[in-house]
């Protein structure tokens, strides 16, 4: 199994509306892209000062399914259209499990 986990952090100036429109369009993913086996996703719960504001969690069975996700026009479109507008800065790893 392949667990992607990416964190992002978004600009000072990303309105409540646009980050919003983050869960609202990911929340689509998985019924179009049925090589998702789980998607979590969410804001920080604000424990911890310095977090990342989002999280997306995925699993796939293997790095095909990974793969065909990564570069799925439907999930580009996501990144392109809502998350890149309002992102500061990205961190993600793909753990083998």
């Amino acid at each position: 199994m392949i667990r992607h986990v990416v964190l992002f952090t978004w600009t000072d100036d990303a309105t409540d509306e646009q980050k919003a429109a983050v869960p609202a369009a990911l929340e689509k993913l998985p019924a179009a892209i049925p090589q998702i086996r789980a998607y979590t996703f969410g804001p920080d719960a604000g424990i911890n000062q310095g977090n990342h504001d989002f999280a997306v969690v995925a699993d796939f069975d293997n790095l095909d399914d990974y793969v065909i996700y990564r570069d799925d026009a439907v999930h580009q479109a996501v990144i392109a259209e809502h998350i890149k507008p309002i992102l500061a800065s990205r961190a993600a790893v793909q753990l083998s499990l």
